[in-house]
């Protein structure tokens, strides 16, 4: 069983912002074992220090951050940790069996759906700090999410076809080795026949990626001088966050679901194209992910 791979075109948006800190909680689905217990240890610190690159916090806000990650990650820890480690003794469950694409996709739903929950809990954090942000930090984050725009175009956009495909199949084939161990050629096949049936639209991509940048900047704009945390800007920024993980653009969302369900094929097809030896590799890996979690979960907080 594979996971689903985000679409290049989606650059920074306000759910990487507040949530990278779940993108490092995560880890457990993303790097090595042995830098998964580092990572989550250190996961408060890391995304404030990433954070603060775009927002550029003064004293009193990023005491209240630092607060608050420290505060995120403990309720993560007793509260989302277990769900993940049920969700990994199901996959070294599926591990050795065929996959469906209906079953890779209902990964992707499950971890969209833990997206969720984790924002929702983060988005007090959010309304106290938003209407607190000054024109200067606004203004920061404005310039950051050009240079960041800049830099995803110059991976994406300014490449010719041919060089998308080879830059997105290597990372599809690091991913993949990461679970399965080295890739036959015949399995790489797999990959790159689904990546050319995979309908990938870098234009709509980025059009979709400047409307979340435009939908954060407003609503800080609008929101700077409001009473932190009042309900008008609890609203305000939890639909910034609904439109973050569904667009409201039914074009955006309709390509999304032709996406996911592409690479749903593919990761379903690689599976089942997977050795006994791959699958057994699956089958350790998930497994010391899942005794990376039980450690942290026991790790004295």
């Amino acid at each position: 069983m594979s996971h689903s791979n985000q679409s290049p075109g989606q650059l920074l948006t306000l759910r990487h912002i507040i949530g990278v800190l779940l993108l490092t909680l995560m880890a457990l689905c993303l790097v090595g074992c042995s830098a998964v217990q580092f990572g989550y240890q250190q996961a408060p610190e890391l995304a404030y220090w990433w954070l603060d690159s775009y927002l550029d916090f003064n004293e009193s806000q990023s005491l209240k951050l630092r607060a608050d990650l420290t505060a995120l990650q403990a309720w993560h820890r007793q509260t989302e940790l277990p769900i993940y480690i049920k969700t990994l003794d199901k996959l070294r469950k599926m591990a050795p069996l065929d996959a469906t694409p209906e079953q890779v996709c209902g990964l992707y739903t499950e971890f969209k759906t833990r997206l969720q929950v984790t924002l929702d809990q983060f988005e007090p954090t959010v309304s106290a700090i938003a209407p607190a942000l000054t024109p200067g930090q606004i203004d920061h984050l404005t310039r950051q999410f050009e240079k960041r725009n800049q830099k995803w175009h110059d991976e994406w956009i300014d490449l010719t076809q041919a060089q998308r495909h080879a830059r997105r199949f290597k990372q599809m084939k690091e991913r993949s080795e990461g679970f399965y161990g080295r890739l036959e050629e015949q399995q790489l096949g797999v990959l790159r026949n689904g990546l050319l049936a995979t309908p990938l639209d870098m234009s709509l991509s980025y059009q979709e990626s400047q409307r979340r940048q435009q939908d954060i900047l407003q609503t800080l704009r609008q929101l700077q001088g409001a009473k932190p945390g009042a309900p008008s800007v609890q609203v305000a920024m939890r639909g910034v966050l609904e439109r973050s993980i569904d667009s409201p653009d039914p074009a955006y969302r309709a390509y999304m679901e032709k996406v996911t369900q592409a690479q749903c094929r593919t990761f379903a097809a690689l599976h089942n194209s997977s050795t006994p030896a791959q699958r057994l590799h699956l089958f350790e890996t998930l497994k010391d992910y899942q005794t990376d979690a039980r450690d942290l979960l026991g790790a004295k907080q």
